[in-house]
């Protein structure tokens, strides 16, 4: 009996597929023909554990809604809460504390939106642990049986047929035309043919021919293996053991809004204390409630200050960009990551099924007549065989190509038909599939009618060949006088070999010395384009019937065709528009390195920064320091033949040298690099649930070109955020300077100390109706306002860029020193006493102070569009934003001239001539508003 201890810790550590089949099975002390016993599989059961990936322990929900406290914004609302509270308390607690029960309100909405989010988060290894399926076949006790997969065991032989996910990792010990598609665990576009000779030591996963692995499928053939490794110590298990190590870092955003958090929190408190100083200084305060009312002012002013709209404008934004891209085919899980793909400044992405269709497609022929081309890609058979400058070809070369595709549909075991929906389905191995597309472009849409198959040779890994043989009698371009027909087709190395003569030009001709070296040129020539070279023959027979198979010699060559997983027609496009925008794209794939150089040649990538053209593969990343590696992703932009671990270390290292980095990609292999990258994005059609599980956003469309739509969506967001950031801020900062100016120069103004002892130009309840009016529909209008600059046409910005920069500060300031400015200006011009000589009530110039100040954030609001650019561009563009400015002039002068709101907010009516003044002076704004852009657009034009 077989001890845990005894047991590989994984199939790495042991290296299996380099140690002969007999070394493999001592070593796990099984029969390599009757396997274990069911006694011993129990035991090892036991000792192992089952056959499934470990669940992550979920995170209770009250510890979830917890952790969304924990942010310095909502730190910062909760202690306005409080003060709010506080200040309505004071007042006499009249009515509802409306003020408090908003921003409570914002907080709670915004924990619950943040905890659904997480709970998104969780499910990808538990996505890993589907994959298993659920039955496996196994050879114990000397015989065939069914059991579960979770029981699969060391030393279990595993048998293996067509159509079978393979349930554990096996070394494989016997196979007949074994071959099993890996693309969704290595990133290998075609299937992998594979056989029980060992590899070498350092071959890496992609290569393991002697390996079969769990999660992947059998295409076609049959095999058997000894199970290896189970659970979390197989290659899928250490996917999902770094899915759950990736760590998922904060989003750009996120970052920006913490910092935005901390500096308005302290600005507050600073804020607080200095205008509560500044009015018991300046004013002649000597009763409590002239106290409790001063520092009522400062608090007001305090939470004024605190644009507790952002949190929700900024999530109604977010969700409103997901739906944006969701019709955009782009389903984004988590709101924050909207934005993040935006600040992308390089796109890692995965080569098939992402840059390709995963659909291999032929996309050459050589026959005798010459080579060809044959357009269209994917499993949709719509083409056309044309010359290489596009032109057609002539009917000799379509004649000898129409031989060709006849034959290699023949000789095939894959489906293709029409399905009831509309779309194409099939089944079977990719390259039998592709032949298949091919011919029926070309009209070949019954191969088999009339030639029914009587015999078969499968294809097997050592001759590379595949033959059948069938009945001649049909019309077509074979030699009908013959009664069978056999139809070979496999590696033109060998198959070539096997041919005495070609068919060219309808006739037979021997195949000459150097026509065999033409054609070994043209194949050549394929692998160089990274095509994968398939010879088709045929050979008349007689005196052959069911049950007995000529010899796979004296074939006469049709042609070799070249079969590619080629680029999306409209990926090339995209990653141009990539570049245009400062965005680098680099591909990692698990194929051959003369594929990915191909494939990213075709796309424009693979030059790097250093112009050499330069593909590195798994193995040269192994061998690499953090150092070495650190100086290669600056450069290079293509690698190939990595494994999981590969994409990662690159995701990282790329992370640690400060760039915001997407990941696309559809397999298990891809879904580690997801997570650890700052936003992963994975295909929704042919994509794993690993991956889209492990994803922040998934392409309903596996379309690249998709990505690029969602990057300009990104980048509009958040210059939509930073238009609302700047108006709140900007109206904010003119609330507080009213105040306080209006406090230090109160003398100047005219201001008259009230009973309380308090001069000061708005009243409490004034400035949170402001703050509620004026921070919510405008605001919100923003955050949906259409570009009014070409967001594509500049590089990402850097991942430490603030959100603030020198010129939104610059503008935030002009506007918020206006609109205090002529909010002042309203006042003195009623005040008697003042420098402009009034001659009205302190009430009336409050109320024409309190709806200047409305109506400049209206005007604001405009403004706010750009740093740069005039507000009469696109002035008519965004609706919403002119209904929230019709409505909240409306609400302010309901305000005004409703008698028992009037009464709440201490206000006066306001004559006609007095609104005149308040909307002059009002738009006054923009003339500074208006001169700063200019500055800032002069600065910009002389700068380049």
């Amino acid at each position: 009996m077989i001890t845990m201890s005894a047991l590989p810790a994984d199939t790495r550590s042991s290296a299996v597929w380099a140690q002969p089949v007999d070394s493999v099975a001592a070593m796990l002390d099984t029969d390599t023909t009757g396997g274990l016993s069911g006694e011993e599989a129990a035991v090892r059961l036991r000792a192992t554990g089952p056959n499934e990936l470990d669940a992550l322990p979920p995170m209770p929900i009250w510890r979830r809604v917890a952790r969304q406290f924990v942010d310095p914004l909502v730190g910062l609302l909760i202690v306005a809460i409080g003060i709010s509270t506080l200040a309505w308390a004071v007042e006499g607690a009249d009515g509802l504390p409306v003020e408090a029960i908003v921003i409570a309100a914002i907080v709670i909405a915004n924990a619950g939106i943040g905890a659904w989010q997480e709970e998104r988060a969780v499910r990808a290894v538990a996505a890993l642990r589907r994959l298993a399926g659920i039955h496996a076949t196994v050879i114990r006790d000397g015989r065939t049986q069914v059991v579960s997969r979770t029981e699969l065991v060391p030393g279990d032989l595993l048998v293996l047929a067509q159509g079978d996910a393979v349930g554990a990792d096996c070394r494989l010990i016997e196979t007949a035309s074994l071959v099993i598609a890996e693309a969704a665990l290595t990133g290998e576009s075609a299937p992998v043919s594979k056989s029980s000779d060992a590899t070498p030591t350092d071959t890496v996963l992609g290569d393991r021919s002697d390996m079969a692995y769990q999660g992947t499928a059998v295409a076609s053939g049959r095999g058997i293996g000894i199970v290896v490794a189970t659970g979390m110590r197989s290659e899928l298990g250490r996917v999902a053991s770094m899915i759950d190590a990736a760590e998922s870092e904060p989003t750009p955003l996120e970052v920006q809004i913490d910092w935005l958090g901390r500096a308005l929190g302290l600005a507050v408190l600073v804020l607080a204390g200095i205008v509560v100083a500044t009015i018991l200084l300046t004013s002649d305060v000597s009763t409590f409630r002239g106290y409790v009312d001063a520092v009522l002012v400062g608090v007001s002013l305090a939470v004024a200050a605190v644009p507790e709209g952002l949190p929700a404008i900024l999530t109604i934004v977010l969700a409103l960009g997901v739906q944006r891209m969701a019709a955009k085919q782009a389903i984004v899980k988590q709101l924050s990551s909207v934005e993040t793909l935006g600040a992308a400044s390089v796109i890692c992405t995965d080569k098939t099924g992402t840059l390709t269709r995963n659909e291999m497609s032929v996309v050459a022929v050589v026959v005798p007549g010459g080579r060809a081309h044959l357009t269209g890609v994917g499993y949709v058979p719509i083409g056309r065989l044309v010359e290489a400058d596009g032109d057609d070809v002539s009917d000799v070369v379509r004649d000898e190509v129409v031989a060709l595709l006849h034959a290699g549909s023949i000789a095939n075991d894959a489906s293709l038909h029409l399905g009831a929906d509309g779309s194409w389905e099939v089944r079977g191995d990719p390259t039998e599939i592709a032949l298949l597309v091919a011919g029926q472009k070309l009209e070949i849409t019954e191969p088999h009618q009339g030639r029914e198959r009587v015999g078969e040779i499968p294809f097997d890994a050592d001759r590379k060949l595949m033959s059948t043989l069938n009945e001649g009698a049909a019309t077509g371009f074979v030699d009908t006088a013959s009664s069978h027909v056999m139809f070979t087709k496999g590696a033109p190395d060998v198959l070539v070999d096997r041919c005495v003569a070609e068919r060219a030009a309808g006739a037979v001709r021997p195949l000459t010395a150097d026509r065999r070296a033409e054609i070994a040129a043209a194949v050549d020539a394929l692998a160089d384009e990274a095509l994968r070279p398939l010879a088709v023959a045929y050979r008349p027979v007689d005196g052959h019937g069911p049950g007995s198979m000529p010899a796979e010699s004296e074939l006469i060559l049709l042609g070799v065709v070249g079969i590619a997983d080629p680029p999306r027609a409209e990926a090339l496009e995209a990653v141009r528009e990539a570049h245009a925008g400062g965005i680098r794209v680099v591909m990692i794939t698990g194929d051959h390195p003369r594929t990915a150089r191909s494939i990213g040649g075709q796309l424009g990538l693979g030059s790097g920064t250093d112009g050499t053209g330069r593909v590195v593969t798994g193995v040269e990343l192994d061998a690499m320091s953090d150092d070495d590696l650190g100086a290669v992703v600056t450069e290079v932009d293509v690698y190939a033949r990595v494994d999981p671990a590969h994409k990662l270390r690159i995701v990282r290292t790329l992370q640690s040298h400060g760039h915001v980095t997407a990941m696309t990609g559809d397999g298990v292999n891809d879904a580690p690099a997801l997570k650890q990258a700052d936003i992963g994005v994975a295909m929704g059609i042919n994509g794993t649930e690993v991956s889209k599980e492990a994803a922040d956003m998934i392409l309903a469309d596996d379309d690249f070109a998709t990505i690029l739509g969602a990057v300009r969506e990104g980048r509009e967001i958040f210059s939509d955020i930073r238009k609302f950031l700047r108006y709140l801020l900007a109206s904010n900062t003119g609330e507080v300077l009213v105040v306080f100016l209006g406090v230090v120069f109160a003398s100047w103004l005219g201001l008259e100390h009230g009973a309380d002892g308090l001069a000061v130009p708005l009243l409490a309840t004034q400035i949170l109706w402001i703050n509620l009016v004026t921070d919510g529909a405008l605001a919100l209008a923003l955050g949906v306002d259409p570009a009014v600059e070409e967001v594509m046409s500049d590089p990402p910005r850097p991942v430490n860029a603030r959100i603030i920069d020198r010129a939104m500060l610059r503008s935030i300031v002009v506007i918020g020193v206006a609109t205090a400015f002529v909010g002042l200006v309203a006042l003195d011009l009623r005040l008697e006493g003042g420098w402009l000589g009034g001659s009205g009530d302190l009430e009336t110039a409050r109320t024409m102070a309190f709806t200047t100040v409305v109506l400049a954030q209206v005007v604001n609001a405009f403004c706010s569009r750009s740093d740069t650019v005039s507000f009469v561009v696109g002035f008519f563009t965004n609706r919403l934003l002119w209904l929230a400015a019709v409505a909240t002039v409306t609400a302010q002068v309901a305000v005004v001239h409703v008698p028992f709101l009037s009464s709440a907010f201490a206000t006066e009516p306001l004559s006609s001539g007095e609104w005149g003044v308040c909307a002059v002076l009002a738009i006054a704004v923009l003339v500074p508003a208006e001169v700063s852009k200019w500055l800032l657009r002069r600065s910009a034009d002389s700068e380049r």
